[in-house]
């Protein structure tokens, strides 16, 4: 029977301490699937939407085990390894476990590059709890003898999706060779591609599987939509809808390239519209900072790549526009899935370009839906929209009858076109 309280889970009494002093009253779903497995001892294949609460699912059983049966830590090891894509993830893994391990005594250390390595050293030389690591810099430490993984008895691979994504496999599988036979371990991704159950069957054991949402789904919570548009006209219908966007409402653009986010920051900022670009070139300390702001709602705007934004996890996002569609079709999965967080609803436009038409086919094949199509705009390229209805197997849209804002139809023949000027006016 799947418990529908926290109160009804066999967790330590400072874990439910911690709980309740922030109000968690209820779990998730996979949570309240999960959590009793692991309170098991079983190995976990975990497939659940970011933002559905997958870090509680395996933090709390991990430190009921670690209060449970405590030991002397030995010099230069951990008990427990979480290896995450990126350093915005791992901060907000170490954050959560500060939250539910408040109670307890625990030593945990996060491991990531971008920053100097020294404080990280000397975290781990009397050995810690857990250690939340990013796979460059976790190599490049125990290759230096600061660390051994020996001692590790429960494995967390968390985001794998991504970790795959940006190309992390070989050093993924490297770290496995290092840990001991004998472990707890856990697989969690947003998606289950065949390359990702492959790895999964190399790793786990007799797993169980908690699958939240059908394979390949996008959130419910958000509302989606996709803009034709000529790659020229992408940046006044951006600044069209970012002013649209409601005092006090947050806004995350995603841009393909480093560089591509920065020169659209700064054409925002020209807009008039409070923005900033975060992305791997930035150092960790500038990154926190954006962040920070951000989440404070000061920064109305943040431009991200998919590396910079992958950690994000803030639940007052409202809108999110692909300014550019991803080339790879899951990371339009995570993309939308930073709005409409935690019960929230939210908005995601994608901005579909002629040389991005297959993108989007690929990425509608992978949610299995079309995604609906907005005309009501000023740079609509009706082009654009009858090549992918054609792809797609549709009919050819009407030329006469789209409605505009104000209920009558466009003129055929004609496409209405704003200038940067008046759109930002707007």
């Amino acid at each position: 029977m799947t418990p529908n309280s926290f109160a009804a889970l066999p967790l330590a009494e400072p874990l439910h301490r911690a709980l309740a002093e922030r109000d968690y009253t209820t779990p998730s779903p996979i949570q309240a699937q999960a959590i009793p497995l692991l309170l098991e001892g079983r190995d976990l294949l975990g497939c659940a939407q970011t933002g559905t609460g997958k870090t509680a699912a395996f933090s709390l059983p991990i430190l009921h085990a670690l209060h449970t049966d405590q030991r002397r830590l030995r010099p230069k090891s951990a008990r427990v390894l979480v290896l995450t894509p990126t350093r915005e993830l791992a901060t907000q893994v170490g954050k959560s476990l500060e939250t539910y391990g408040r109670f307890l005594r625990m030593r945990h250390a996060l491991v990531f590059g971008g920053v100097r390595q020294n404080p990280q050293v000397n975290a781990l030389r009397s050995g810690v709890d857990v250690l939340v690591a990013c796979p460059g810099r976790l190599l490049d430490l125990i290759e230096q003898g600061h660390l051994d993984l020996n001692a590790v008895e429960f494995f967390v691979l968390d985001e794998v999706d991504r970790m795959l994504d940006m190309g992390f496999l070989p050093d993924v599988k490297r770290i496995v060779t290092m840990l001991p036979e004998r472990r707890q371990s856990l697989f969690f991704s947003a998606t289950l591609a065949p390359a990702i159950s492959e790895l999964a069957r190399t790793i786990l054991r007799d797993p169980a599987t908690v699958r939240i949402e059908p394979e390949k789904t996008t959130c419910e919570s958000v509302e989606q939509s996709v803009c034709f548009v000529s790659r020229d006209n992408k940046r006044a219908l951006l600044v069209e809808r970012l002013a649209a966007q409601k005092e006090g409402e947050l806004s995350i653009v995603f841009s393909r390239t480093k560089y591509g986010s920065d020169k659209l920051a700064r054409h925002l900022i020209k807009a008039g519209i409070q923005a900033e670009a975060i992305h791997g070139n930035r150092s960790q300390a500038q990154r926190d900072r954006t962040l920070k702001r951000f989440r404070s709602g000061r920064l109305p705007v943040l431009v991200a790549t998919d590396v910079a934004a992958r950690g994000v996890d803030i639940k007052d996002v409202t809108l999110v526009v692909n300014f550019d569609l991803p080339n790879e079709e899951e990371a339009y999965v995570h993309r939308i899935g930073r709005t409409g967080r935690a019960g929230a609803t939210g908005h995601a436009v994608s901005f579909c370009s002629a040389d991005e038409l297959d993108y989007l086919r690929e990425i509608e094949k992978l949610i299995q839906q079309p995604i609906p199509i907005d005309r009501d705009h000023g740079w609509h390229e009706e082009s654009l929209d009858e090549r992918h209805a054609r792809k797609a197997g549709g009919s050819k849209p009407p030329r006469q009858g789209r409605s505009r804002r104000d209920g009558k139809p466009r003129p055929q023949g004609r496409r209405r076109r704003r200038s940067g000027r008046r759109a930002r006016a707007a």
